[in-house]
């Protein structure tokens, strides 16, 4: 899914420990999207990885983003990933 995103919410930069980095840690960062309209339009919640993660992103600001969905099943239980491929900042 690629389109344009109003920024809710974004938390904080951290690392975690990877096997696919070179340097064996990536950096993180959750973020949620919403969808442009009214204040009841859809909302993801998703991750912000590499050096995407390491761009700060306000409430209110406007995004092009692209994201990944995924489903993993961990101990019978199926659970959904979001995850941010490609994020440009529109306007200032």
């Amino acid at each position: 899914m690629k389109q344009v995103f109003k920024v809710v919410k974004c938390g904080e930069a951290f690392t975690v420990k990877s096997e696919k980095a070179e340097s064996g840690v990536l950096h993180k960062r959750s973020i949620v999207l919403q969808e442009p309209g009214s204040k009841f339009e859809n909302q993801y919640a998703a991750s912000l990885l590499g050096n995407s993660a390491l761009c700060n992103f306000y409430e209110g600001d406007l995004v092009y983003a692209a994201l990944r969905f995924q489903t993993r099943e961990y101990n019978g239980q199926v659970f959904q990933d979001i995850t941010v491929t490609d994020i440009i900042k529109l306007g200032k």
